[in-house]
């Protein structure tokens, strides 16, 4: 969708909102306004990215963007949408300056009765209590919490609920495909989903089931239990097949292959979080990611991409390998309270344990007035060019202001 058509998308959601008003509808809007500069050290003789050529990461990107909602709501009908308006301009890439305008978000929500929901649109099926990597999503393995900047998009689905009461809901729904800016092929292009959660005193939990046409069908848990006022512990775990996966034997004089799908993996997370009395929080979280490369495979990985031999190895390394290189990973959180009145911040740390890698990364915000603060994202990696985290940035910065409307 151009800029053009998503303003006029915006145009006409606030003229249905102010038309619903006076229908008797309740109405509401909000929004936030991001301007924001990011800077980006390239890894010097990156083996994934030789010369910036395959995945052009600029030196400086300049973003001014717009993060919408509105929602009309009747007696048994609630509408919804997320539109996005953004304006990027880039150096040091080789391209121009760019325009983007589309529904992160969309939805329709019917009533039937007492405890169902008909829903439809683009819906952002999250779930689960892990922060690095959440292995019981089949949608959002990377579910955005270690990265506050960033923007998910939903899937495009109709699905029905039910929520008995307030301990347990189910909800069933077909999945149409994987919303704004699919991949082709889409993995998740009609494809059926059936959740179920349930919530006790002093613990939760919730099972998923998804089988995308033509594959395996992914098997994902997740529970969380509030051991007292200050500890939390959770986990998930996730059995799934992956489409178009890279394989990378051990032995680096076998090439890459790449198969439809993938043989049955588990990917499993355990953690915990301790609250201070100052409401500061550190959380540690170990992940096994069951379709990483083992050590073996990792080093075969990184020296077939370095291949000169071989040009078009660094391309497919990028491009189809699994949502993470490696086994196994800690991820480490300090936080301090949202609510903290002068701004919030927070440290992470990953490391993958397999090829010793690591990225630092830092965010805060600082507070100017009722609707203004400033922010900061600032990373730092260390492993080497032949290693996960710093195989292709040395270290990056983003430094931006974001006023809340109306």
């Amino acid at each position: 969708m151009t800029l053009r058509r998503g303003l006029l998308l915006a145009a006409a959601l606030g003229a249905a909102a102010a038309g619903a008003a006076e229908e008797g509808w309740s109405t509401r809007w909000d929004g936030v306004l991001y301007a924001y500069s990011e800077g980006y050290a390239r890894q010097g003789g990156s083996v994934l990215n030789p010369g910036n050529r395959i995945a052009r990461i600029p030196r400086r990107q300049d973003t001014a963007e717009g993060r919408f909602n509105f929602k009309l709501e009747g007696e048994d009908l609630r509408l919804s949408a997320r539109p996005i308006l953004g304006i990027r301009q880039s150096e040091g890439d080789g391209s121009g300056p760019s325009h983007q305008g589309y529904l992160s978000q969309w939805q329709g929500q019917l009533r039937l009765g007492q405890h169902w929901r008909l829903t439809g649109g683009r819906d952002l099926l999250t779930w689960g209590p892990a922060q690095f990597r959440s292995p019981a999503n089949p949608f959002y393995f990377d579910n955005g919490r270690s990265n506050p900047l960033r923007e998910l998009s939903g899937m495009d689905s109709a699905g029905l609920s039910w929520t008995p009461d307030r301990q347990n809901a189910l909800h069933v729904a077909h999945i149409v495909g994987s919303g704004h800016a699919a991949p082709d092929p889409d993995p998740w292009h009609d494809a059926w989903l059936a959740r179920f959660e349930h919530r006790g005193e002093a613990w939760a939990g919730g099972l998923a089931v998804a089988r995308p046409a033509g594959r395996g069908a992914f098997l994902g848990a997740h529970g969380q239990v509030t051991a007292s006022d200050a500890l939390l512990a959770y986990g998930e775990i996730g059995s799934s097949t992956r489409s178009r996966a890279l394989q990378s034997p051990a032995d680096p004089a076998q090439p890459f292959a790449l198969g439809e799908e993938s043989p049955r993996r588990t990917n499993a997370l355990v953690g915990a979080q301790y609250t201070f009395d100052n409401g500061q929080s550190l959380s540690g979280e170990y992940l096994h990611h069951g379709h990483g490369f083992t050590a073996g495979e990792a080093r075969s990985y990184f020296a077939r991409a370095a291949d000169p031999a071989a040009p078009q190895a660094a391309a497919m390394a990028l491009g189809y390998a699994p949502p993470l290189l490696g086994r196994r990973y800690l991820h480490l959180v300090w936080q301090n309270s949202t609510w903290d009145e002068d701004g919030y911040w927070r440290l992470m740390v990953s490391r993958n344990l397999d090829d010793g890698s690591s990225e630092l990364a830092g965010y805060a915000e600082a507070v100017l007035s009722r609707r203004v603060t400033a922010f900061a994202l600032g990373t730092l990696t260390a492993g080497g060019a032949r290693a996960e985290f710093s195989s292709l940035l040395a270290h990056s910065l983003s430094i931006g202001v974001k006023v809340a409307l109306p």
